[in-house]
């Protein structure tokens, strides 16, 4: 089961930070990379970033490279997307989802159909 939180407001300043959580709890969390993606009014869901904590590789979507931070802590079966520097861009609402590691890894890319398990979206709204 995942649970898919925002650490903070919702609504954020052109500038400002957010951190969202994702806890992954009922799957063998060494077995999966967590992602995030997010759905833009008007727009298709698209791939923000991954962590594959048993192979250390993490990938960011060019939009938000330098600016999100993806880590995890093994123990508690918790992902963090830290986001700095927010955009109006980056309104949008915000998910996770767990992805088995190797294609994800191999092809250091996100695609919707390959996810396993999926939480419920987060809202974050940027102002401007």
């Amino acid at each position: 089961m995942f649970s898919c939180r925002r650490v903070g407001g919702g609504l954020v300043q052109a500038g400002g930070s957010l951190r969202l959580s994702c806890a992954a709890s009922g799957l063998t969390f060494d077995d999966y990379a967590i992602a995030w993606f997010r759905r833009a009014p008007g727009k298709e869901r698209e791939g923000v970033s991954f962590v594959s904590s048993t192979n250390n590789v993490t990938y960011y979507a060019d939009s938000v490279k330098g600016r999100f931070t993806i880590s995890s802590d093994n123990a508690k079966k918790m992902v963090y997307l830290d986001m700095n520097s927010l955009e109006p861009e980056d309104t949008a609402v915000y998910y996770c989802a767990a992805v088995p590691h190797t294609i994800v890894v191999l092809t250091r890319t996100l695609r919707e159909s390959w996810m396993d398990y999926w939480g419920k979206g987060t809202l974050v709204t940027v102002s401007s």
